[in-house]
């Protein structure tokens, strides 16, 4: 079958044998060959899981500490008052604010990643269900978002926490990385973050749950990890 695509594209595609089922170092060193210098990309894990999607004690979703960040610049903002909204602001938070932050964001604001919020505040903040709902912003005590110890989640998020979930076709996606970062950095990154999916396997799935699982740069090819390996 022809494989389609555009000429830098099916150049980097030549580097990744076809069928083969790499270890997760030997994936790195690939990836690296095909590292684009003109701009520094985001490698990601994808995972195909064997869970039911449409069964809600079968979907996964939660957060993980990387260990070399994921060299991605993470707008965090914080709904919060008092001494908290202090901590997260001392924390590096690019906004915060109590009831006049919810009305900002219900106008429309939306620059930023991720958004912590103290217990106390959910009142208001689930006036935010439909706006960020549907571009997965909002805060759940699963992911560690909603937290009394807000600055503790701000410094966690700007650091390189991320979050994981999966969608309705059973995949999950998950940064990283960068492909600047050194070969150890994204093996011991990506180690991290399988380990956690493999710890959040919903007790009611079955049979294999790491189905498929490649690494692939955001630009390029994915190339497939052999299971067995990791």
């Amino acid at each position: 079958m022809e494989i389609k695509g555009s000429k830098r594209y099916l150049g980097r595609r030549g580097l990744v044998e076809a069928l083969k089922a790499y270890s997760l170092e030997d994936a790195v060193k690939v990836i690296k060959q095909i590292k684009d210098n003109k701009y520094d990309e985001t490698l990601s894990l994808n995972f195909q899981l064997g869970i039911k999607p449409d069964q809600s004690d079968q979907m996964i979703r939660g957060t993980v500490s990387l260990p070399h960040g994921s060299g991605k610049k993470v707008r965090v903002v914080c709904i919060c008052k008092g001494d908290s909204a202090r901590e997260a602001a001392a924390e590096g938070a690019d906004a915060v604010g109590a009831e006049d932050l919810v009305a900002k964001i219900q106008g429309g604001w939306l620059d930023f990643d991720a958004l912590v919020a103290h217990p106390d505040m959910m009142r208001e903040v689930s006036k935010l269900g439909r706006v960020l709902g549907p571009k997965g912003l909002m805060p759940s005590p699963k992911t560690g978002t909603v937290t009394p110890n807000v600055g503790r989640a701000v410094k966690e998020l700007r650091g390189g926490r991320i979050e994981f979930k999966t969608d309705k076709t059973a995949g999950m996606h998950a940064v990283c990385g960068k492909l600047s970062f050194s070969e150890q950095a994204l093996v011991e990154n990506a180690r991290v973050i399988i380990k956690a999916v493999r710890d959040a396997k919903p007790s009611a799935a079955k049979g294999d749950f790491l189905r498929r699982v490649t690494l692939a740069p955001s630009q390029g090819p994915g190339v497939a990890l052999a299971i067995s390996s990791l």
